[in-house]
């Protein structure tokens, strides 16, 4: 490169974030906070900041975590519901944006493709996809000196959707949740929604709800349970207290009532089993059989599913909605033939069936001209990727709310940078010892996880690398932990 090119280079960034949803605001929030010295660009693939909640658009959608952990630490949550729908999400994302600055530094429609690091010149190269209004593509380069990655744990492009026989002779219209059609007219017409996790137990009663007649078919079922749509003691607290000092009393409640409860489930689950059924039979009552709330497995293997004020529950007991365990024969001109002869009628099928997950938004990684597989690598402390210099991965917990690892992700992206600053390293990367036993990622039996364990990272069987659920370990670790372990090391 000669001195003019060399004139005319633009100045690498800082930190590029890739994703403009809740962990990619959130890690722009935390750069700006913290580290406001560094310059930041984030990519959004989409033209919209929200991520997930933009990206959703089905009947009911809504998390199944309480806002006041969903939500971060320094912005409360003064919304009615503590499961809050998915708009109301989406707008509590855009005012961190515009109060923090942080929608100025948003380029939409910038999908990242790859990214090439350079040991030599300490830098990131990532190719990305721009996309103007017209539809027109075009190739940038972008060079960083770190990466966040903040673009979830699932594809965009395609939800997992398994092929049904007979599909071509249904007669009437097959949607996947993850792509529902706007201005769908669905009132009045017979649903039957496949599935019984998160998604099928939001759309069943919001379909219903509008005059759909709807059958939830479920192959095995979840443990679910009824959560309070309205945290009535939060409000109280932000009536009688300063609103950050409540909103910080009620993010701890949640906080610690999740983990006992999780750690009920994995060191008591006959008696945390007994008592959600329970739950569920008293909720049902004496119309509807157990054995569609009855799972095979111990509660907290897969996600338990929360229903707000038990919307669920209320809908089939006043038999507004049917619920049917059973496996699928084939699909039919009229609806669907199940293993047992049954046929249920219906004039649309939502394969509520799953998401596909991938890492990195199915970005491409190479250090030094060598490709790197993801899968191959090892996660340090759940954020970085083992033998990959200065990149942050981003991903939340599978019992308790995202935003409560993403939180301790980003504020620890920024404590690494001005380490780095003060010691005068340009890369930090966590090395992998070939004596630490490789184990899954995730410790879940959920069909989404599990058909997803070749493409996500692994875990260490030390402490380090292994990968906990547990957001009160997390922070000790995270927050107080050395950065100079041994293991990170810096050049």
């Amino acid at each position: 490169m000669n001195k003019q090119q060399e004139q005319f280079q633009p100045a690498p960034m800082d930190v590029l974030i890739i994703g403009a949803g809740l962990s990619g605001i959130g890690a722009a929030r935390a750069l700006i906070d913290k580290c406001p010295d560094k310059r930041y660009l984030i990519l959004e693939r989409r033209d919209a900041i929200g991520g997930t909640w933009d990206l959703f658009r089905y009947p009911g959608i809504r998390s199944d975590s309480d806002m006041y952990t969903l939500g971060y630490s320094y912005k409360p949550w003064t919304g009615r519901k503590a499961i809050a729908d998915g708009a109301d999400i989406k707008r509590y994302i855009e005012e961190i944006a515009e109060e923090s600055g942080a929608i100025h530094n948003i380029r939409f429609r910038h999908q990242v493709m790859s990214a090439s690091w350079s040991s030599d010149e300490g830098l990131w190269t990532v190719r990305v996809k721009a996309t103007d209004r017209t539809g027109e593509t075009r190739e940038e380069r972008i060079r960083t000196r770190f990466i966040a990655s903040c673009s979830g744990y699932y594809s965009y492009d395609e939800g997992y959707r398994p092929e049904f026989p007979g599909e071509s002779d249904f007669t009437g219209q097959i949607i996947h949740p993850q792509f529902w059609p706007e201005q769908l007219d669905y009132q009045g017409k017979r649903i039957v929604v496949i599935g019984s996790g998160a998604t099928a137990v939001t759309l069943v009663p919001a379909l219903a709800e509008q005059g759909a007649r709807v059958t939830m078919l479920q192959r095995s079922p979840s443990y679910i349970f009824a959560r309070p749509l309205v945290d009535r003691l939060a409000h109280a607290m932000q009536r009688w207290l300063p609103l950050p000092l409540a909103y910080r009393l009620t993010r701890w409640k949640n906080v610690l009532l999740g983990q006992r409860f999780f750690h009920n489930a994995r060191t008591r689950p006959g008696p945390t089993r007994e008592y959600l059924l329970h739950l569920a039979q008293r909720q049902i009552g004496s119309g509807v059989d157990m054995k569609h709330f009855t799972p095979d497995y111990r509660p907290w293997d897969q996600r338990v599913c929360a229903v707000p004020d038990g919307d669920l529950f209320h809908m089939l007991r006043s038999r507004r909605v049917d619920i049917v365990t059973d496996t699928i024969d084939r699909f039919t001109p009229g609806g669907i033939r199940l293993a047992s002869g049954q046929e249920l009628e219906a004039d649309i099928i939502v394969t509520a069936t799953g998401l596909k997950l991938n890492a990195l938004g199915d970005v491409r990684l190479e250090v030094d001209g060598k490709a790197m597989a993801v899968a191959d690598c090892m996660a340090y402390k759940g954020m970085m990727l083992s033998d990959v210099p200065n990149l942050m991965l981003t991903f939340g917990y599978t019992n308790a709310s995202w935003t409560l690892k993403a939180e301790l992700t980003c504020n620890y992206m920024t404590r690494l940078l001005r380490y780095m600053d003060r010691k005068g390293a340009r890369m930090a990367v966590a090395r992998r010892d070939p004596a630490v036993k490789a184990l899954p990622f995730l410790d879940f039996s959920s069909g989404y996880v599990q058909r997803g364990v070749d493409v996500m990272p692994q875990q260490g069987d030390r402490e380090c690398w292994r990968v906990h659920q547990n957001y009160l370990k997390d922070k000790y670790m995270i927050q107080y932990g050395r950065l100079d372990d041994g293991v990170l090391q810096f050049q």
